[in-house]
């Protein structure tokens, strides 16, 4: 049987963070219901499609998932359970914001087999919470993590953004610091990207400046850049390895979902705007499939792959694609290895440290 992830996307928040351009939005309950109940439908759709799928990990991400009810989490893993061969040992993540958790909630996530939690946290900083639109603090995300804890859960991951308005290199430092002492079993760090249609966008997109000075100013970017590099540095003293851009794990804890996602592992999206990956096709929830070329799927193993620190192999590109890696790309990997931004060895082609800080250039230099 192949390998299948499948991603579960619940597109409901308690308020629209400052910063969030993803699909999500506040719900009344009898919403929450009927879209649990379309999502159920939607999973058993695909009974028939399943047949020759064994589903590796499941993510449910939002949005803030733990805002629903455990009963409708229940009903959404009940269908997923009736429709797929779940592999034993399959990792089973729930993203969830402070706030939005209690402990009779997370005793759902467990008879659920949900094993892995996702806690976004983003800084440890109230001042800095406030900014970004967050309805918690620091001390209800340690109410959280410690009920997590009590609750049985042993691989939590947490999520920091760096570059944060009013944020300073110490600062930053600060909440990595108070987070890895904590010893989540992973930490995902992001830089903070100012997308249109978010409120950051009006204060802060097209070269604004937090509206004249009435909402604090970004980092410049010597500092961003020094949060970027105190990550891995800060990081690596409690004992986590960055196994890709901005995801750091103790030994054994690196995410299986994401690494299928930077593997290829085909994947079912369900849910309001969820992508899916299957048979060389793509397409989003109620959209028409894409075919994918050959071409396609190069650029795909090549940027995707080249993400984790590991790199990617030779021998994995040849048995893909029937060609060597470098009769397509002969002329990119010298290129980039004279520049010193990647690395062969061996088997492995792989970014140096300094390709890695200036990766989305590297990686667009494999666009056929």
């Amino acid at each position: 049987m192949k390998s299948l992830e499948i991603y579960v996307h619940i597109p409901f928040c308690v308020k629209k963070c400052n910063y969030c351009d993803f699909l999500s939005a506040p719900a009344t309950k009898e919403e929450r219901r009927e879209y649990v109940e379309s999502l159920c439908r939607q999973i058993r759709s695909y009974r028939e499609a399943s047949r020759d799928y064994r589903v590796v990990s499941v993510f449910v991400g939002g949005g803030t998932p733990s805002i629903l009810e455990g009963e409708q989490i229940t009903e959404i893993f009940r269908a997923v359970r009736e429709t797929f061969s779940i592999e034993e040992g399959v990792e089973i993540t729930i993203e969830m914001n402070p706030g939005t958790v209690s402990a009779e909630k997370l005793e759902a996530y467990r008879a659920a087999g949900i094993n892995r939690l996702s806690i976004g946290l983003q800084s440890a900083d109230n001042e800095e919470l406030r900014t970004l639109g967050r309805i918690h603090t620091f001390e209800d995300f340690l109410g959280t993590y410690r009920m997590a804890r009590a609750a049985g859960f042993g691989n939590i991951n947490v999520d920091l953004i760096s570059a944060v308005p009013g944020q300073t290199v110490e600062s930053f430092a600060d909440t990595l610091r108070r987070t890895a002492a904590l010893s989540p079993e992973h930490i995902s760090a992001y830089s903070l990207i100012i997308e249109e249609g978010t409120p950051f966008f009006a204060l802060y997109g097209d070269g604004a400046c937090g509206h004249g000075g009435e909402y604090p100013p970004l980092p410049d970017e010597d500092s961003e850049r020094q949060m970027y590099y105190d990550t891995k540095r800060i990081l690596g003293e409690y004992g986590y390895h960055r196994y890709e851009i901005s995801n750091y794990a103790k030994p054994g804890y690196e995410c299986r979902h994401n690494l299928g996602y930077w593997n290829r592992t085909e994947y079912l999206g369900f849910g309001d705007g969820a992508a899916s990956l299957m048979d060389h096709r793509r397409w989003v929830s109620g959209g028409q499939p894409e075919e994918l070329s050959r071409e396609d799927e190069m650029e795909e193993f090549m940027f995707l792959g080249l993400r984790k620190t590991a790199g990617v192999s030779k021998t994995a590109f040849g048995k893909e694609f029937g060609v060597p890696v470098e009769m397509v790309y002969e002329k990119v990997l010298a290129d980039m290895a004279g520049r010193h931004l990647l690395v062969q060895d061996g088997d492995v082609i792989r970014l140096t440290e300094r390709g890695l800080d200036v990766s989305n250039y590297v990686m667009s230099e494999f666009l056929l």
